[in-house]
């Protein structure tokens, strides 16, 4: 993985951190991207974090949800560091809300969040790929789009999305030394997990056969092993990392 160029898109958040640490420590050349609604000061704070933490992590600012956002973004990369190697689709939100009250805004921010972002920055990508015959794409999806959740249809519809996407995409670039595979994490122990209340947290974790909350660097690991270029015959497949609390 030395020196290969490694793009992790919402990379500043709980889980696209660890990736991100991960990625460097293994030796690739890592950009996280970012949106934070425009706070570049607060991306600049994450990426100096990173820095003093022994992690060289560029950053790059997109809107996922806009196709020539994610345009720019890769000409830009490409522009400064190279062709990308590996990508890997971790940007995501949520917009929680029983279905028969949820409106419009509702579901398309989560659709064009989760499932639109993955082929606004990978159709820029997948070219290059493809005319290299190499390439190591992962893209996160859920538990609760192989389960689904009281009130996530939206974003159990996109996680879910995510998976037949991955399948289809490996079946097309196989032959050209590109890898596509899904993670689905359970319930990891993010900031956004953690700012529930305990009582709600402790529920959950009664659920997981393992009987804790998962770590980031967990599923950091999981994107090194199937990003490695000693695993090329690993394509289309989904890796769930829930403690055992969903099995298929």
């Amino acid at each position: 993985m030395k020196n290969r160029i490694a793009l992790v898109t919402g990379g500043m958040g709980g889980i696209g951190t660890a990736i991100c640490q991960h990625l460097s420590q293994s030796g690739a050349v890592v950009i996280a991207s970012y949106n934070r609604n425009g706070d570049h000061d607060a991306a600049k704070t994450w990426q100096n974090e990173q820095q003093q933490l022994g992690y060289l992590v560029a950053a790059s600012y997109v809107d996922v949800t806009n196709f020539d956002s994610c345009e720019k973004m890769i000409k830009d990369i490409e522009s400064e560091f190279g062709h990308i190697d590996i990508l890997v689709n971790n940007a995501g939100i949520t917009r929680d809300v029983q279905f028969h009250k949820m409106n419009l805004t509702q579901w398309k921010d989560v659709l064009q969040t989760n499932l639109d972002s993955i082929f606004n920055v990978t159709r820029h990508i997948i070219n290059g790929m493809i005319e290299r015959r190499y390439g190591r794409i992962v893209n996160i999806s859920s538990i609760n789009g192989q389960k689904g959740q009281f009130g996530q249809a939206n974003y159990a519809a996109s996680k879910a999305g995510v998976h037949g996407f991955t399948k289809s995409l490996a079946q097309e670039v196989a032959r050209r030394g590109i890898t596509v595979n899904t993670i689905s994490p359970g319930y990891i122990e993010t900031p956004m997990v953690m700012s529930v209340t305990k009582e709600i947290r402790d529920k959950i974790i009664t659920q997981i056969p393992i009987g804790r909350l998962g770590k980031p660097e967990e599923v950091a690991r999981a994107v090194g092993f199937l990003v490695a270029e000693e695993n090329g015959f690993i394509t289309g497949s989904n890796l769930t990392i829930n403690g055992g609390q969903y099995l298929t």
